[in-house]
C-alpha cells in the first residue's frame, strides 16, 4: 500500500491528522523558553505519545516524562534522551525495569520510597512528588490538588527525616492553565517545602502549563523561571507539559455515514465520542468543528452522533451553511493532545488511522488499525 497521499479525500476515515508544521511551531516556542531560562522541558507522554514525530520533538526537548513502565519503554526506545518516571504506585514486577530505564524516579509516598529505595540507590535519581495544596483547576476530574487528592505528599505527611536518598521534589498542580496559576502553586510549594530545596539537586514543576496557547503569558513565564533560578542557582529545573506540545497541531477527520431525524436532524459519523474522544463526555467540553457554529446560528443544524450503541455517544449540536450529506468529511479540531492516547475499541469500533501531514503538505499514513487491535485487547 502506498502510505503517501496528497489530499485529505484520499485518507482513511476516521483518522487523526497531525500537522508537522504546527507541531514544529510549538516546539520552537518551547525551545525559546528553555534557551532564555535554562529550564529543561520534557514531553509528557500521557498527553502526546505520537512517536512517529519523536525525531522532530527530540531536536527541541530534553526528554520524556512517563507515567509507568510502558511509557518509559517508549521514551527509551523512540526518544532516547532523558526519561523521568512517576506513578501513583509502582509494582514489584515492574520496578527493576523502570529503574534501569529512568534517569529520574519519582515516588508518590514515603511508603513507596521505603519499599524501593534500596533497589534504586545508585542507579537513578530519586525524587518525591509533593502536594502544594494549591487548587485552581475548576474541573474536579482534572484537579491534581483537589480535596483528598491521592497525588503527592502533603506537608503534614512529609517525613523530613527520610530524605537521605532524595535528590529532587516534584509538584503538579495545574491543568491547561496560564502562568498566574503557576505563580500561585509555586508560592505554596515554596512556603511548604522551600526549606528542603537547599539540599536538593533538582525540582520539577510538573505539567498543565499551556505555554503554546495564544493567550499564554510566555514572557511572564520566562521572568518567573529566571527569578526562581536566581534564588536557587544550584537546582536543575524541569517542566513537563503535554498539552503545550500537541496543542492545535491537528484534528480528527470523520465521515458522515447517515442522516436521520427524530425531532431534529442527526448525523451519524464513523467516529465516536465514547471511544475516540472521551473527554467530550467526561469533562465535558465542546469540540470545535471546522466551518461550523453553535446550533441555529447557521442555516442547518445537526446533532452529531457516534457510531456505537451507547445512547449518550453524542459529540454535540452544530450548525452549518450547507446541509450535510452522506460522505461529507467532518473535521474535529485540536484532537491530537490528550485524545489519541485515550482511544478504545468499545463496541469493536475501528480505531482512527494515524496520519502525519509533513512540511511539504503531503499526508503520510503511519498507522492503520483493524480487527486485530480489537481482538488483542481481549481473550
Amino acid at each position: 500500500m502506498n502510505n503517501i497521499v496528497n489530499s485529505i479525500e484520499e485518507l482513511p476515515s476516521p483518522a487523526f491528522v497531525c500537522e508537522e508544521k504546527l507541531l514544529k511551531k510549538n516546539l520552537e516556542l518551547l525551545k525559546k523558553v528553555q534557551d532564555e531560562t535554562g529550564v529543561k522541558i520534557l514531553l509528557a507522554l500521557k498527553g502526546f505519545a505520537l512517536w512517529s514525530t519523536f525525531d522532530l520533538c527530540k531536536e527541541f526537548l530534553q526528554g520524556c516524562c512517563a507515567s509507568g513502565l510502558h511509557e518509559a519503554i517508549l521514551a527509551k526506545e523512540e526518544f532516547n534522551k532523558e526519561v523521568h518516571t512517576y506513578s501513583p504506585a509502582f509494582k514489584d514486577e515492574e520496578i527493576d525495569e523502570i529503574i534501569q530505564i529512568s534517569n529520574h524516579l519519582v515516588f508518590n509516598s514515603f511508603n513507596q520510597l521505603n519499599r524501593y529505595k534500596d533497589k534504586a540507590r545508585g542507579k537513578t535519581s530519586m525524587g518525591l512528588r509533593v502536594n502544594p495544596e494549591y487548587s485552581s483547576v475548576e474541573v474536579d476530574l482534572y484537579n491534581p490538588c483537589g480535596l483528598n487528592s491521592r497525588l503527592g505528599i502533603t506537608r503534614v505527611n512529609f517525613q523530613e527525616d527520610n530524605l537521605e536518598d532524595i535528590d529532587g521534589l516534584h509538584f503538579h498542580a495545574l491543568c491547561e492553565q496560564n502562568v498566574d496559576a503557576l505563580q500561585g502553586a509555586l508560592k505554596n510549594f515554596e512556603e511548604k517545602f522551600g526549606e528542603f530545596l537547599p539540599q536538593m539537586k533538582w525540582v520539577n514543576f510538573g505539567g498543565g502549563h499551556h505555554i503554546t496557547r495564544a493567550d499564554y503569558d510566555v514572557e511572564g513565564l520566562i521572568s518567573l523561571l529566571k527569578d526562581f533560578k536566581n534564588r536557587y542557582p544550584h537546582l536543575e529545573v524541569y517542566m513537563e507539559p503535554g498539552e503545550a506540545v500537541g496543542w492545535q497541531t491537528g484534528y480528527l477527520m470523520a465521515t458522515v455515514l447517515d442522516i436521520i431525524n427524530n425531532g431534529m436532524d442527526i448525523a451519524i459519523l464513523d467516529t465516536s465520542a465514547e471511544a475516540h474522544m472521551p473527554d467530550t463526555l467526561a469533562m465535558p467540553y465542546r469540540a470545535d468543528i471546522r466551518n461550523s457554529a453553535l446550533p441555529n446560528e447557521k442555516k442547518y443544524t445537526y446533532r452529531l452522533g457516534g457510531n456505537t450503541c451507547l445512547a449518550g455517544d453524542i459529540i454535540g449540536d452544530y450548525s452549518f451553511d450547507e446541509p450535510l450529506k452522506v460522505g461529507d468529511k467532518i473535521i474535529l479540531e485540536d484532537m491530537i493532545h490528550y485524545t489519541m492516547v485515550k482511544t478504545t475499541t468499545f463496541n469493536g469500533i475501528k480505531l482512527p488511522s494515524i496520519v502525519i501531514k509533513n512540511i511539504k503538505g503531503s499526508y503520510q499514513i503511519v498507522n492503520n488499525f483493524g480487527y486485530n487491535e480489537y481482538k488483542c485487547r481481549l481473550s
